[in-house]
């Protein structure tokens, strides 16, 4: 089976659509995949509810398509640095189903694994626990959260083989991982791809059994979120 496509808008054809339910890795700007966050733009998909730690910044990431309107509800766990997610959240445009990040990474986990549901003692007496089931276990109220199972799953890695092995660098393997295993199909923007056999067992951070497409992005931009310069005297 080959699962490498010429460009992120053929591999994204056929699979996104409407009202979807899609999940994109990443830390802020650390481990997106901008090429096919741009083609989901291009698609011209609408009323999508996404997944992701963030939702990028004005102007690039997730930000592109809130431009666009074409997210319609976000599953975060921070929205601090992006004015027009602000802008429609304030205005009623924008729905937010706002999540602990520990508790946002297990339900994706969790949907990854197969495990519908799971208990945690994260949002319990707060607006996060409101209208949940929760239980209570050894002296400790859990509340209940349902598994996250995205119909698409946007990651970017650093390297894949030609049977979609992962490898990813660094602080941006982040969210990545689990937003891979949790989506019903996975689609992989990549730096690098090799021959399959060219990675030491050990070195693959996610098996190629996720992976459904792969698109390579040799040169992605990987903009600063941000930038702190420290100031010396003489300088």
């Amino acid at each position: 089976m080959n699962k490498i496509f010429p460009s992120a808008a053929v591999a994204l054809q056929g699979i996104v659509h409407d009202g979807q339910l899609l999940a994109v890795g990443g830390f802020g700007l650390c481990g997106i995949p901008e090429a096919l966050i741009e083609a989901l733009r291009d698609s011209g998909a609408r009323d999508l509810t996404v997944i992701s730690n963030n939702a990028g910044v004005d102007g690039f990431g997730l930000g592109k398509l809130l431009e666009t309107r074409q997210i319609s509800k976000m599953i975060s766990s921070y929205v601090g640095e992006n004015k027009e997610f602000e802008r429609q959240y304030l205005a009623g445009e924008l729905q937010l189903e706002f999540t602990p990040q520990g508790t946002l990474a297990e339900k994706l986990r969790a949907g990854g694994a197969g495990i519908p549901a799971f208990y945690t003692r994260t949002g319990v007496g707060t607006q996060v626990a409101e209208g949940k089931e929760t239980r209570e276990f050894d002296g400790h109220v859990y509340v209940m959260e349902r598994a996250l199972v995205p119909e698409v799953s946007l990651v970017k890695a650093w390297k894949a083989d030609k049977s979609g092995n992962l490898v990813f660098r660094r602080t941006a393997r982040n969210f990545n991982p689990a937003v891979a295993m949790a989506g019903k199909i996975t689609v992989v923007e990549v730096e690098e791809i090799v021959d399959t056999g060219s990675f030491d067992p050990d070195a693959v951070h996610l098996p190629g059994i996720y992976v459904h497409r792969i698109v390579l992005n040799a040169h992605p931009e990987k903009r600063i979120e941000k930038r702190t310069i420290t100031e010396k005297a003489g300088v």
